[in-house]
């Protein structure tokens, strides 16, 4: 082929000659290794190589800290403006690509078919003549003798320029052929899709024919486009951004709720509850479990508030209880300072009231220990102990201490028979429950009125066995109004303080407690034909000891 010897192309330089090897290694080394060395010796390096790290993780920690200042609308807000905002940059982009590469697509076919025609038409048709009014066609010989083969009208020149179309032999346009790309123009900014196909002249040579049409339009098309994406995204990321704020909001109106109520509940309200909500919701979930909390933070400061002044009740009670016997001794201790005390018969009577005050003082101190051991639930003895045998020795007792008592030992119920009643327990502790109980019967009640102690087995509907103790007296009763309040400490029936009335109001308190430690149940009933009941119901061991079983 005579072409690239009619118009002789440059050869390519030649390659530069192959660099010596490991240049990089004689390069570097000796620009390395002195800095390390330097660094070493001056120790610099690591606090060089520190510094930007600390930096870069001081900010980190200033974002986050920033971050976490932002309130949780605020965040979610911008977090779902952010997630729109690139869906639409995204989407935008996609669309514009698609759009450009859409008329780009266009522009090449309109290239390729026109450009085939004039390819067919270059060698047999004059130029100038049948000129598209857009096209941009040129013919280039071997001989480097171009001809501009026909061309847009003066002002699309004049706006677009003219395409500057590579120099190409046959041989590369025939490689090219059928092929559109892009050139410049010869106005800045511009740019002509075109398209190159060999061809030959009337006389023989080779030649080359391109055509290319402007791309201002497609450029014109993409850019109202991206304009109009533009306005429209922020149209739309302004009304999504206001609505996903109008939704957060919405959807966190419970949390400002649950906020509101904690804020009373705080403030002393503890009746606030947190609005109920359904609990297939993650808030209706939040509010049922803070429900919980808030009911069970009420519960504790009832309890709270009804120790407290159970506590102070008790510390007034005990201090009433102690000021009368400490009164007493110091009042007899000033006397017999002072010198009143002179005969004998006034010496003893003095010391007879000193020793009987210490002693009631030495009670009620010994009954106030026994409650605080009791509240602190130390574990006690536990071994069979049959409550018969604790109800014997009590109606021996009580027929000491009166004589003139009718007193009786009966089983629970009529007609059924004696035996063993055992329980788990401690015997000492158990003997104070009964001696307690046939105490308060004969301090409360006229001489000479008749008390029964009845013990048996009961056995509850789910099969469990317990063994009963009923203290009955015939006396003239608890009222009602008081009989729910004798097991608290320090309640008398009978107000007054005086001696005569009665203790402290500690033994049926003690019962209660010891009562209760032993897993059992206590309560006041009504006695047939009139008197008080007092039933302790404790539960009952499986068998009792070698020889007998408790169901005898």
């Amino acid at each position: 082929m005579t072409t690239p010897s009619a118009r002789p192309v440059p050869p390519p330089p030649p390659p530069p000659p192959p660099p010596p090897a490991s240049p990089v290694a004689r390069v570097v080394e000796p620009v390395v290794e002195p800095a390390l060395t330097a660094s070493d010796e001056n120790g610099t390096g690591p606090d060089d190589d520190a510094t930007p790290l600390a930096a870069q993780a001081g900010s980190t920690r200033g974002l986050r800290a920033r971050w976490a200042g932002v309130p949780l609308t605020a965040r979610l807000v911008g977090i779902i403006s952010s997630l729109l905002a690139i869906g639409l940059i995204a989407a935008g982009v996609l669309a514009g690509t698609l759009l450009y590469r859409t008329l780009i697509q266009q522009v090449d076919d309109k290239l390729v078919t026109e450009g085939l025609w004039l390819a067919n038409q270059a060698g047999t048709t004059e130029p100038g003549r049948n000129l598209p009014t857009d096209y941009y066609g040129q013919f280039t010989t071997a001989s480097g003798e171009t001809q501009v083969m026909f061309a847009p009208r003066p002002d699309t020149l004049k706006a677009y320029g003219t395409p500057q179309f590579p120099e190409l032999t046959a041989t590369q346009a025939a490689e090219r052929a059928g092929e559109p790309f892009t050139v410049s123009s010869s106005r800045s900014g511009e740019r002509w899709r075109a398209i190159v196909y060999p061809a030959r002249t009337t006389d023989g040579q080779d030649a080359v024919v391109a055509v290319a049409l402007p791309l201002d339009d497609v450029q014109d098309t993409v850019t109202a486009m991206a304009g109009v994406l533009v306005a429209s995204g922020l149209v739309i990321l302004l009304v999504g951004a206001l609505t996903g704020r109008w939704a957060v909001r919405r959807s966190l109106r419970p949390l400002r709720e649950i906020e509101t109520t904690a804020e009373a509940f705080a403030a002393g309200d503890f009746s606030q509850r947190v609005p109920t909500a359904p609990t297939s919701t993650e808030v209706g979930r939040l509010g049922a479990a803070l429900n919980g909390m808030l009911a069970q933070i009420e519960q504790a400061f009832a309890v709270r508030t009804a120790s407290e002044a159970r506590m102070r009740r008790f510390v007034a009670d005990a201090s009433h209880e102690l000021r009368t016997p400490l009164a007493t001794i110091r009042g007899y201790g000033e006397l017999y300072r002072m010198g009143a005390l002179r005969e004998p018969e006034q010496l003893a009577d003095t010391m007879q009231r000193i020793e009987s005050s210490a002693t009631r003082m030495g009670g009620l101190v010994q009954d106030l220990l026994s409650l605080a051991r009791l509240d602190e639930r130390r574990p006690m003895r536990s071994a069979p102990v049959d409550l018969t045998v604790l109800a014997a020795d009590a109606v021996s007792d009580l027929h000491a201490l009166d004589p003139t008592r009718r007193t009786r030992l009966l089983p629970l119920l009529d007609g059924a028979g004696s035996g063993p009643v055992v329980v788990p327990g401690d015997e000492a502790r158990l003997r104070q429950v009964v001696a307690n109980l046939v105490g308060n019967v004969v301090q409360h009640t006229p001489a000479g009125t008749p008390v029964e102690i009845a013990v048996g087995m009961t056995s509850a509907a789910d099969g469990t066995r317990a063994g009963v103790v009923e203290v009955r007296d015939h006396g003239p009763g608890i009222d009602p109004q008081h009989a729910a309040r004798v097991f608290e400490r320090f309640y008398r029936v009978d107000a007054s303080r005086g001696r005569d009335s009665g203790g402290a109001g500690l033994g049926m308190a003690i019962v209660a407690a010891i009562v209760d430690a032993h897993a059992g149940q206590v309560g006041l009933e009504q006695t047939p034909g009139g008197g008080t009941t007092v039933r302790v119901t404790l539960p009952a061991v499986a068998h009792g000891p070698a020889g007998y079983d408790d169901a005898s």
